[in-house]
């Protein structure tokens, strides 16, 4: 991230500034510090990443899908998107692999999502049903709101070596390709929530169910 404080959106889409960035942020990973995610309030977060083409070389791309890997596991969380890092490019990855009670499972839909990642990924509706819940973000850190999103979609994506794939998730998965991508189109899971049900970690504490009944009384939503 260019600490100058007169960047501007044209420095953060330079093909050079991308792949110096990248490059800075690899060498980071491999010298052992973890980078920093991005908070809300830094521009890239708001703006429509470009799609990935050749802004960086095979390798440079696996290292930069790497050191993501990484930042995702630290954090912890269950995806990260390269804007999440300054970056404005087309790129996530997404992994689910935590543990969760049977409730929890059932009732939000939660199995288990190996790792993978997505280059230019999109999403569209599969059916007309939808599901409310609790999500949070590593770029608003400290904070949780109830999003409904469609409960079922249809994926498109590249893989790092360019080949093409068409997915189907349902439930929790599909939350979480949702939530990257949205990213990717500079939007953040607040702009889609329920602003009634946003509450600080420390207080979601009182609505951690497996569903949001008692919050949606509790709040007022």
């Amino acid at each position: 991230m260019s600490q100058n404080p007169e960047s501007t959106e044209e420095d953060f889409s330079s093909p050079e500034w991308i792949r110096e960035e990248v490059t800075r942020l690899v060498h980071m990973h491999e010298s052992g510090t973890i980078p920093s995610i991005v908070q809300l309030g830094h521009p890239v977060l708001r703006m429509s990443a470009q799609a990935f083409t050749d802004q960086l070389d095979a390798e440079l791309l696996r290292a930069f899908l790497d050191t993501m890997k990484t930042v995702m596991r630290d954090a912890p969380g269950v995806g990260l998107a390269a804007p999440q890092l300054g970056i404005p490019l087309r790129i996530a990855v997404l992994e689910d692999l935590y543990p969760t009670s049977e409730d929890v499972s059932t009732v939000r839909e939660r199995l288990p999502l190996e790792y993978f990642e997505v280059l230019n990924p999109r999403y569209t509706a599969s059916s007309e049903r939808t599901s409310a819940f609790y999500e949070g973000c590593l770029s608003f850190n400290g904070y949780q709101a109830v999003v409904n999103r469609p409960a079922d979609i249809n994926t498109t994506y590249l893989d790092a070596n360019g080949e093409a794939h068409e997915r189907a998730f349902s439930g929790w998965q599909a939350r979480i390709f949702q939530h990257e991508t949205d990213h990717l189109d500079g939007t953040v899971y607040i702009d889609k929530a329920l602003t009634r049900s946003l509450c600080a970690s420390h207080e979601y504490v009182r609505w951690a169910n497996a569903d949001i009944a008692e919050a949606r009384i509790g709040l007022n939503f």
